[in-house]
Parts: C-alpha cells; sequence; structure tokens
C-alpha cells in the first residue's frame, strides 16, 4: 500500500510504548533524523511481554493462532485450564465476540490470505534486525534455526496443514528423523522420533537484555524517555499536537501509538474501535536444567516452546484468555514444568521463577500497521500476539517508512487499522 508523507515544520517524534515493538520503532525513525521521545510508565522491558516472551525470532510462523481444526477442541479450552490454548469461565461472556471473531478467521480463504500477509512482514523480519544489532544486542541475537519436534508420524501428519502453508508462502524447512533429531538434542526423550528444522528462524537467548541493549542504543543516538502514562492527545484539525501524560502534555508533529495490549484504550481516542485481547503466555526459568539445549525448540505435541537462555532454560509459550486482570493460574506454570520433564528425562526444575504477560492479539493475527484514518500524523503499530519480537524490527522499520513516504517492505493493506 502506498502512502503520502505528512509535511512538518520540525522533527520531533513520539513513540508511546518502551517495549520492543515501540524501541525498534523509535531507531528506525531516529535513523531517519527524528528527534524521538518514547513514553512509558514503566522502565523498558520490564513488563509486558518484552520481558517474558519465549525469545524466537519465528519467522516461520505463518499460521494464524486458530484454524479450522480448533473448533473440535473449543470443549477442552474450557474445561482444562492447563490446555495449551484456555479459556477462563468466568472470562468467557466478555471474549466471546473476539471468538467469533478469531472462528470467523478460520474459514480456508481467511486462513490463506492471514498467512500470505504475515509471510510478506516475517520474510523480511531477520534482516530488518541487521541495522539495529550493535556489539550489545548482536550477541544475544541467534541464528541457528529453530527445532519442532514430533512423537511419531502420526503427528506429522496432523500437522501437515501447516507445514503445506508454510510451503505455498515461501517457508524453509528440513524434516528430520530420530538420529537427526537426537544428534541435535541429545538429552530428547526417545520418545521424540521427528522434527522440523526451520533454519530462517532463531531466537534471543535474554529478552529483556536485548531490550536493554536496544535502549541503550536509542539513547546514545540522543533518544530521550519520558516516564510516564500517556493518558490522551490534544487534537487539532486532523492532527494531534501533543500526547497527554500523567506528568504533562508532550508535544510532537508526529506520534506513534505502540504499547502493546495497553493501545486499546489510546486508540479508541482516536476513533478507533480495535479488538485487542491479552494473549497470556506463561513462563517458567530453570537456572539450573542440568541438560543441554543448544538451540531454540517448540514441542509439536504438547505445544510449547523451550529456548537455551544466558540465565539457564526458558520453558515458554502457552496462550490463555482470561483478561487483564485475573492473577496467574500456577497450574498452568506446573504444566509447563511436568510436560518439559516428559520432553526432557534429565530435567532438573528445583530451582525456577515464574512469570505471566499479556500478548496484545487480534482475532485474525495480524497486527495493526497503519496511519490512523481521522489523524495523518498518528501512526499504530500494535496487536502483534506471540510474533511481537519476531515482527518488531521489520514492523518499526515499516512505521519510519510511513513516515517519510517510502514504499515498505511489504504492503500495509491486510494490516490496516479499520479492517474491523
Amino acid at each position: 500500500m502506498s502512502d503520502t508523507s505528512t509535511s512538518f515544520q520540525s522533527r520531533n517524534a513520539a513513540v508511546i510504548g518502551a517495549g520492543v515493538v515501540g524501541i525498534c520503532t523509535a531507531l528506525y525513525l531516529q535513523r531517519d533524523g527524528w528527534h524521538v521521545t518514547l513514553i512509558d510508565p514503566h522502565p523498558p522491558g520490564e513488563t509486558g511481554a518484552s520481558f517474558g516472551n519465549a525469545g524466537l525470532i519465528a519467522t516461520h510462523i505463518v499460521q494464524p493462532l486458530a484454524m479450522h481444526s480448533i473448533l473440535p477442541k473449543i470443549p477442552k479450552m474450557l474445561l482444562d485450564e492447563t490446555a495449551p490454548l484456555a479459556i477462563r469461565w468466568r472470562y468467557l461472556p466478555t471474549v466471546t465476540p473476539w471468538l467469533i471473531r478469531l472462528l470467523r478467521a478460520t474459514r480456508p480463504t481467511e486462513v490463506q490470505r492471514i498467512a500470505a500477509a504475515l509471510a510478506s512482514e516475517l520474510r523480511h523480519a531477520q534482516a530488518a534486525f541487521g541495522p539495529l544489532l550493535d556489539d550489545a544486542a548482536g550477541t544475544l541475537f541467534h541464528r541457528n534455526g529453530v527445532l519442532v519436534v514430533y512423537p511419531d508420524e502420526a503427528c506429522l501428519a496432523e500437522n501437515e496443514p501447516v507445514f503445506a502453508l508454510q510451503r505455498q508462502n515461501g517457508v524453509t524447512f528440513t524434516t528430520l528423523g530420530h538420529n537427526e533429531v537426537h544428534n541435535l538434542v541429545p538429552d530428547l526423550s526417545s520418545h521424540y522420533r521427528f522434527g522440523v528444522h526451520y533454519t530462517e528462524a532463531g531466537h534471543v537467548s535474554d529478552p529483556f537484555a536485548f531490550v536493554q541493549a536496544l535502549m541503550a542504543q536509542f539513547e546514545r543516538g540522543g533518544g530521550r524517555l519520558r516516564t510516564a502514562y500517556a493518558t490522551g492527545f490534544v487534537h487539532s484539525g486532523d492532527q494531534v499536537t501533543a500526547v497527554q501524560t500523567s506528568s504533562g502534555n508532550e508535544p510532537a508533529d508526529l506520534i506513534v501509538l505502540a504499547a502493546g495490549i495497553w493501545s486499546k484504550q489510546l486508540a479508541a481516542q482516536l476513533g478507533l474501535r480495535i479488538p485487542l485481547e491479552s494473549e497470556r503466555g506463561y513462563h517458567v526459568m530453570l537456572p539450573q536444567p542440568a541438560i543441554s539445549v543448544d538451540m531454540a525448540m517448540m514441542i509439536g505435541d504438547i505445544r510449547f516452546a523451550v529456548t537455551p537462555m544466558r540465565g539457564g532454560l526458558r520453558l515458554a509459550g502457552t496462550t490463555e484468555f482470561a483478561g487483564l486482570h485475573a492473577p496467574p493460574n500456577p497450574k498452568r506454570h506446573d504444566a509447563l514444568v511436568r510436560n518439559a520433564r516428559r520432553v526432557f528425562p534429565e530435567l532438573k526444575s528445583d530451582e525456577q521463577t515464574r512469570w505471566m504477560g499479556h500478548r496484545p492479539s487480534l482475532p485474525d493475527s495480524l497486527p495493526v500497521v497503519a496511519r490512523s484514518p481521522a489523524q495523518r500524523n498518528v501512526l499504530l503499530n500494535f496487536g502483534h500476539g506471540h510474533l511481537g519480537l519476531t515482527s518488531s524490527a521489520v514492523t518499526g522499520r515499516a512505521i519510519a517508512d510511513l513516515a517519510a513516504g517510502r514504499q515498505p517492505l511489504f504492503s500495509l493493506a491486510p494490516f490496516r487499522a479499520d479492517r474491523f
């Protein structure tokens, strides 16, 4: 989608949100000569999905969150609170409209459309990190692929619709047999006999430190952090002239809304009704796992991630719909550890830390990456779901391209804000 630049009297930009998406956006704007202020009430990377994500650079996940095969599994989501994808009963009335939209996105034509859109973005994701990786961030960024393991041929066959979708959209992978899988991961249970190696994917070995490294780079370039809540906007005609914050107004010529799950209320003040929902993720960190895992993994039948980190091994990736305010469910942490012991019989989990956070998710699995329809100097970059880290640099670059009037690397038509 082409777009034209807006004429600016000066070059001051305010980016709301200092997670990985907001910081990557700020860095790309900074590279174009903008004087950028990040606005966030919390220190960069300390809260939200940027702290606790699985660390995957998951360029292979072009399939939407829900495909048609999810329909028979809905009763289990309601009855089993430890299922890989679960819905809390009390939250069901609130989330039902969102779930209806999610189910509409499982239609075959929609799945094809969504996968094509995600693939158009993700094929540029790795390269988009390149200009942002200084020595500190680069040491945490690993390009050795992601290995997905499966117990048997039946499980592989069950996932063939996903593989077919990936092939159609240019995702490259290699199918491995028992010996090849166990040569890569000797500590893996013999129960797992097949693997799929996505060689173009990778991982970050400390997402929090990665965000801090990007933030340090931003500050060295003259970037500024305003520690405050963004509460609204000052409007003038078809523009926003300032962001209202808990510590006063922040004037800006360009405003970017990249506040993750917290973008919904601010978008409403721009006249946008965005069905943004919390895709609650859990992780358990094991500082002394007593096993060796050298590359990021996903367990194909149980559906969680195992990622080697600087501080140990991270078990992560389940999805729960329970809203922003419900406390974490410790049974979901327990299930992660229990399932990991099935996968790695020698795993030690005596020492562990636990986390739960909110991924900003939209029912069609596509983020909003767009110019605000009503405010010509407001750009939007949120709703990345479980692909926030993966997509952060490429969508940040797309926002900078929009601001400059350049053609982005991928069409932004599927990512527009008014598609709902």
